[in-house]
């Protein structure tokens, strides 16, 4: 099911045995576009501590409740590694983590999640182990940080301009993501700004050639022309295959589904 960011910011999470805090932002790797870990704010149970949840950890999320259960446990939860989400989360950084909770990482294979297309719990290890052998078994490969891989905060690349092959069509006012893949599968873009009656249109991931953080653009191959006759899309009705197999087949574009 597709589903759009924002419904998941303010949800809260449950352990096995409790809460455990609400989302507070999403961080994505600006290749992929996996969403690789929910920014939990804990709240007074760990002094507002800030913790990073991976989909691994996920047992189910429910979009009306508003809720996301986990299969960790409170205490799970607090001994994890302390992470300083006020600065870029780094490959080492993430390795402790991931080796905490007994997960693989997910840059070392072909797919979106290492070896599978998705957080399968089948690739998970034997759960958490203490922090302080976690750095012991760090090998020289996941401690070289990849520099083509990058987390990014979802709400940073919100307002970011959309650069097509002739020109500015808009600026990023979205994300819609598959909640069974936790991939972000579409940029959803406010083209108002650019022409009178515009309106919010879907690019697909797919055909978003980069990211610039320093000029804050998103760059596509795509025309300006070809984006502006784009099938219409309306952010109040839910997604359907229907529509994404009428938009794929206007710019004449496999989907990612087959």
């Amino acid at each position: 099911m597709l589903r759009n960011i924002s419904d998941l910011k303010g949800s809260k999470v449950i352990a096995t045995d409790g809460d455990v805090g609400k989302i507070e932002h999403v961080y994505f790797d600006d290749v992929t576009w996996g969403l690789r870990y929910l920014v939990v704010d804990t709240g007074t149970w760990l002094h507002r501590r800030k913790v990073l949840i991976s989909p691994y950890s996920i047992l189910r999320g429910d979009e009306f409740s508003r809720t996301v259960h986990l299969k960790l446990s409170r205490q799970e939860v607090q001994d994890s590694p302390k992470i300083d989400t006020h600065k870029p989360v780094s490959r080492q950084h993430e390795t402790e983590l991931l080796g905490y909770y007994g997960y693989p990482p997910y840059w070392e294979g072909p797919s979106f999640w290492g070896m599978g297309g998705f957080p399968d719990e089948s690739l998970v290890g034997s759960g958490p182990v203490p922090v302080g052998a976690v750095q012991g078994s760090l090998t020289p490969s996941a401690l070289t940080p990849a520099a083509d891989i990058r987390l990014r905060n979802a709400d940073e690349v919100r307002s970011y301009h959309i650069e097509a092959a002739d020109g500015n069509i808009g600026q990023v006012s979205g994300f819609l993501f598959d909640d069974a893949a936790w991939v972000i599968r579409y940029v959803t873009v406010d083209t108002r700004s650019w022409w009178t009656g515009g309106s919010e249109v879907l690019l697909a991931t797919q055909w978003i050639d980069g990211i610039d953080f320093e000029t804050r653009t998103v760059s596509t191959s795509l025309t300006r022309d070809a984006v502006k006759d784009s099938p219409d899309y309306d952010l109040a009705v839910p997604l359907n295959r229907s529509y994404e197999t009428q938009l794929h087949s206007f710019y004449g574009r496999r989907g990612y589904w087959l």
